[in-house]
């Protein structure tokens, strides 16, 4: 327990995202907006908070860490997010009672969401380091 305190102490902003993420997508059923008639909204909502929220955690490392461990930053802020967004779509898929349901291409759209976060995070890192 104290690991996950010293963890919500640290990162405030990007674990208040992740909850966030979770929570909304394991709410059974979401209003009917204009936007439904958008192409592809669904995947673009994935891409953006994952995207956001990964961004938001590169940004809170790299201010808190003088020299960035690099292997602790690939696979915190890079392949755990990808595993998140897995995990939740079986969950949506196993889990919500029929629901909601997974979608392979929703995963699709959080790794690409998180990858784009990745390479800004990467682009935030190397112009600080100009600095």
């Amino acid at each position: 327990m104290s690991f996950l305190f010293h963890l919500f102490k640290k990162y405030p902003f990007s674990d208040v995202c992740i909850l966030l993420i979770w929570i909304l997508s394991l709410v059974p059923f979401f209003p009917e907006t204009p936007l439904d008639n958008v192409e592809f909204i669904d995947k673009w909502v994935h891409i953006v908070m994952y995207g956001g929220t990964f961004l938001v955690l590169w940004i809170e490392y790299t201010v808190k860490h003088l020299s960035p461990d690099y292997e602790k930053l690939f696979f915190w802020g890079w392949l755990m997010p990808i595993i998140m967004g897995g995990v939740i779509e079986l969950l949506q898929e196993y889990c919500t009672g029929g629901h909601r349901s997974g979608d392979w291409l929703d995963f699709a759209a959080d790794a690409t969401g998180v990858t784009l976060a990745a390479v800004i995070g990467l682009l935030i890192l190397r112009l600080s380091a100009k600095c």
